[in-house]
């Protein structure tokens, strides 16, 4: 029985079409997702998902079908027929991909909106030069980090003095930063986190607490301040489906609510040197009360010198003596350590790492 080839054509489309939805809502290639966010990104790249199926079996199929059906006869040393193009048939294989281009650029511009993401057509000072967040003055790049200008009594320079507008205050701790006009936007939990070879640290502002790990209170609106003391760097969390540039020089910023409690990963997406791979640390989402008692055991860590805590004068220390408390924790090694700062380190015997 011969069935008509539009028949043919139409069951394959809709084959085709019902794989690729399939495929592209039941992938499981996605990590867990841990933020609020999360969804609105799952969402976009099951579309694209839906698509890429679709078009790689399309394109495959075709292939297939034309090696077996157009095949040469093995008696047969004849040319084929010329072919001179069909422009409609150009057209239309122009037209469909421009369109899906255009579609999930649309798509991708909405929920990159929706993560809190900078305007691209926000070309102003006050936009791209960030200002509420400054990076302290110490010795070596490596060990610099973002602290807010003057709650911690050092001495600060702008990280773009000559392009900056006048100086903001910074959204302290648990206070609210709300827009101009705008009194319902709920308070940003801010954390000042420093990407150096091969660490991330972070500054909780009004406190003297600096870790290796980011701690955050569940269901809080978080505000990080990104900065990068040396070479450029990554902020990835895959859990969050956040990333976001830490470029010298300039301050860039990440928004999120996390939503389900655990320990992430976060991990540079950047490659930063030899030990890029080793740039890893981890986020940690608790409760308001679990995150209140971690944040005030750092507090008097701080104030005896423990462990984790920085020292109230970081100014004063050298290089292996300012990242020791986080070596362990980072799995970065003394002599790691030693060849940040080779100059000033030979003058300083290296903690032990044990």
């Amino acid at each position: 029985m011969n069935i008509p080839s539009q028949i043919v054509t139409l069951l394959a489309g809709i084959i085709l079409t019902l794989v690729s939805l399939w495929y592209g809502q039941n992938h499981h290639l996605l990590p867990i997702a841990a933020s609020e966010v999360a969804p609105l990104v799952d969402s976009l790249f099951d579309t694209m998902m839906v698509i890429g199926t679709g078009i790689f079996l399309l394109v495959n199929g075709i292939l297939i079908y034309s090696v077996i059906k157009f095949r040469r006869d093995p008696n047969d040393d004849t040319d084929g027929p010329p072919v001179h193009g069909n422009i409609p048939l150009e057209i239309v294989w122009t037209a469909i991909p421009a369109v899906i281009v255009l579609g999930l650029s649309i798509y991708s511009f909405d929920v990159y909106q929706a993560e809190g993401g900078q305007d691209p057509m926000d070309h102003s000072v006050a936009h791209h030069g960030k200002n509420h967040t400054q990076m302290a003055k110490m010795s070596g790049a490596a060990v610099a980090a973002p602290l807010i200008a003057d709650s911690q009594g050092v001495d600060a320079t702008p990280l773009m003095s000559e392009d900056l507008p006048p100086k903001q205050e910074a959204p302290a701790l648990g206070t609210v930063s709300p827009k101009v006009g705008d009194s319902t936007k709920p308070t940003e939990f801010v954390v000042n986190a420093a990407g150096m070879q091969y660490a991330w640290l972070f500054t909780y502002p009004d406190t003297e607490v600096v870790a290796g790990e980011l701690h955050v209170p569940i269901n809080r609106n978080v505000l990080i301040n990104i900065s990068a003391n040396d070479v450029i760097h990554a902020f990835w969390v895959p859990e969050f489906r956040l990333k976001q540039d830490a470029v010298p020089g300039r301050q860039t910023e990440v928004r999120f609510v996390a939503n389900r409690l655990g320990e992430y990963p976060l991990i540079c997406a950047e490659l930063c040197g030899a030990y890029h791979g080793a740039m890893k640390t981890k986020i940690v989402v608790e409760s308001q009360a679990d995150f209140d008692t971690w944040l005030q055991t750092q507090i008097a860590s701080a104030e005896v010198g423990l462990d984790r805590a920085i020292a109230t004068t970081p100014a004063t220390l050298t290089e292996v003596e300012y990242l020791a408390p986080y070596a362990k924790e980072i799995g970065v090694t003394a002599g790691v350590l030693q060849q940040l700062q080779p100059a000033a380190a030979k003058s300083v015997h290296a903690p032990s790492i044990s």
